[in-house]
Parts: structure tokens; sequence; C-alpha cells
């Protein structure tokens, strides 16, 4: 399976990274090997003095296709979820000041929180509330009501480059308030009030 990951997603987020809005959405991608397994904690990575949490909804392919138009992409998942895309932000300030890929700040080991998914018929994916809390405050909260580009149309976009294949996840963006982690901080994930993953960082 692959982590297919978008990124500036919500304008508020955009902005508080001072980035500029793009006119497709932002694509990359995160190897198998950067999910964290179950009951794990997150351990902070030698190489960056600045892990940054994002939380995102999360959509898990359920079947194989490819050049998917945005009316047909609703039958290519059945559940939703929610995780956390860690971000290395000194790493990738390093890249994107020199123009290169991402990838080390990005896709580096533990670097994918995959929570509990639930069924997409249980929610309104247009209007879809979602938090992270650090140490039981609310540091992001955020609604799909705010995504430039919706689940549906995410699924089309990135099926022009890439075959989905059934188990492929899709990080769908993060609204504002990323902010950096510390050793023994816990990071709680709720999708409609309901607890997706908590993780302690270490």
């Amino acid at each position: 399976m692959k982590i297919i990951c978008i990124g500036r997603n919500y304008a508020k987020h955009i902005e508080e990274l001072a980035n500029e809005r793009p006119k497709n959405p932002v694509v990359f991608l995160k190897p198998d090997s950067a999910i964290l397994p179950k009951k794990m904690p997150f351990f902070i990575p030698p190489f960056s003095n600045d892990i940054h949490y994002e939380v995102e909804v999360l959509v898990k392919i359920n079947k194989v296709g490819k050049h998917i138009s945005p009316k047909f992409a609703h039958k290519y998942y059945d559940t939703v979820g929610l995780g956390i895309d860690f971000t290395a932000r000194d790493i990738q300030a390093q890249c994107k000041e020199k123009g290169l890929p991402w990838e080390k700040a990005k896709a580096f080991d533990g670097s994918a929180i995959i929570g509990e998914f639930f069924s997409k018929e249980e929610f309104d994916l247009e209007n879809l509330s979602f938090q992270l809390q650090k140490n039981d405050e609310v540091v992001q909260d955020g609604n799909t009501s705010n995504m430039l580009w919706k689940i549906d149309e995410l699924i089309s976009y990135v099926s022009q480059y890439f075959t989905l294949k059934k188990g492929d996840i899709i990080f769908t963006g993060t609204p504002a308030g990323v902010g950096s982690v510390v050793e023994n901080d816990i990071l709680t994930g709720t999708i409609e009030g309901k607890q997706a993953f908590q993780i302690k960082v270490k």
C-alpha cells in the first residue's frame, strides 16, 4: 500500500506557514515504513529539533481505480479515519530553501499515525469536524467544510497520476494550529467526538 498526502488544503494553514495558495492540490508520498505501529509511542528522531503535528482526515481506498471521475469517487472508499502527518519542520525549511524534495522531512519512519477508521455512512463528509488535543488542550480544530478540495475531488485528482489500490490511504490535509511536540506529550485525535487515536511522544 501507499500513503498519499495532500498539502495546503486549508486556507488558514496556508496562511500560518506563509505559503502560496496552490492552483492544484499539493501531493507527496510516504512509504509504508512511515506508519507508526499500533500502541507504539512516537519517538522524536535525532535529526530534527522541530517536529510538528498535523492532524488530518484519512480515506482508505477499497478498490483499484485510475482516472476516476469526481462523480464516481465515492465508490472507491467506505471508511474515513484520522491520523497525524508528522513533519520535521526544520528539515522541511532547509529543503524548501534549496528547492529540494520534502521526503526527509515528511516520510521518515514513524511519521504517519493512522488511527481507527469508521464507516463513512456515520458522517456528513461535507461537514465533518475533527480535533487534535495535546495534553488535553485542543490545538487543532478542523472541519472538512473548509477544505479547498473535497475528498472526492482529491481522489479524482490523485488518480490521474497514481493508480489507486485497495488499502491505499489518502491524508487529506491539515487545518491551522500545527505546532511542535516535546517528550511526554500526549496527542489525542477525535472525529465527531469519537476517539481515533492516542499516542505518547518520547
